[in-house]
């Protein structure tokens, strides 16, 4: 009978599967029985996300860049491909490597999912609107992106994985679906990737001003982890071929926010103020109209709650040095 449940098990494989939201996906995946393959090159990702699920003998860790050529023995039901850059930080130091793996590195994982009839999911984001004409933002608006911006090459290395998602769909026939993750926040979010939350809060722990950027009134939603992977789940599973909004509605001002992160955390930092990124969105809010139609899903996680978590998990994160 064990022999038989390992044949049925579904296999996935997660790019990017040790990083902040992919190593959540493969706890997920196993949770709900399937076999997971975590690929990661690490450059961004870190392997402690993923250490406690090694004991597991339906996980497995693959080091390897997915913009170079992988293979990956036996069957796969579903490929996730999240592999990239993801932070502010992360993608103005490593331009080119941003641009491969939203290029070549999906381009590889497509061909992948076609060898294995792999149902596959792309990762993709917000900043595909970049800094939006239209408010809140449907899946339907095409974006107001500068391509040669500091910004540009995370915004259009997804815009191309999306077209090349959408290519694989309409000429081989693969099976695909895609994701628009907006701001998400919840533990294992690196303390200095650059973006807000994590920034706001090691400051705030550090006792460091608090650094908001232009005046603070550009806005952000900002959507707990475990409601954007009940989402990508949902979506995973759907029939829904075109991009999808997964992320919370609940739209407020950066100012705010820093307020109640210096709220939450007791901080006596001071909030101060810089000037304002290059092509930073003044607004940022998902239409997630098609998410509840379609997928019958919205989040559930209020911000107390999930700021309560986040913060936690970075105490616990400091204290151990």
């Amino acid at each position: 009978m064990a022999e038989a449940n390992q044949v049925d098990r579904k296999r996935v494989l997660i790019t990017g599967g040790a990083g902040f939201l992919g190593s959540h996906l493969c706890e997920r995946f196993l949770a709900e029985g399937w076999e997971v393959i975590c690929m990661d090159n690490l450059l961004t990702g870190d392997i402690s996300n993923v250490e406690h699920l090694f004991a597991d003998k339906y996980f497995h860790f693959e080091h390897r860049d997915v913009t170079e050529y992988i293979h990956v023995g036996g069957r796969l039901d579903a490929i996730l491909h999240f592999a990239s850059p993801a932070s502010p930080i992360d993608y103005l130091e490593l331009p080119i490597q941003t641009l491969k793996v939203g290029s070549l590195g999906t381009h590889k994982v497509l061909g992948l999912a076609r060898a294995k009839g792999a149902r596959f999911l792309l990762a993709s984001t917000s900043e595909c609107y970049g800094d939006p004409l239209v408010h809140p933002q449907p899946e339907s608006y095409w974006g107001n992106v500068n391509p040669v911006g500091p910004r540009g090459v995370y915004d259009e290395a997804k815009r191309f994985a999306e077209a090349m998602t959408m290519a694989y769909h309409r000429f081989h026939g693969i099976e695909t679906r895609i994701v628009r993750i907006f701001n998400t926040y919840g533990p294992r979010m690196r303390l200095k990737d650059g973006r807000a939350l994590p920034a706001f809060m090691s400051q705030a722990l550090e006792g460091d001003p608090i650094t908001v950027f232009g005046d603070g009134s550009q806005t952000r939603s900002f959507c707990y982890v475990d409601d954007l992977v009940e989402g990508i789940y949902r979506l995973l599973h759907s029939e829904e071929v075109e991009p999808v909004n997964i992320g919370n509605p609940s739209e407020m001002t950066i100012l705010d926010f820093a307020k109640k992160i210096v709220e939450l955390t007791g901080s006596r930092s001071e909030i101060t103020f810089e000037a304002l990124p290059e092509d930073d969105p003044k607004v940022r809010q998902p239409d997630i109209t098609k998410a509840k139609e379609r997928l019958g899903w919205e989040p559930k996680v209020d911000l107390e709650t999930g700021l309560r978590r986040t913060f936690e998990y970075f105490q616990a994160r400091l204290s151990a040095g």
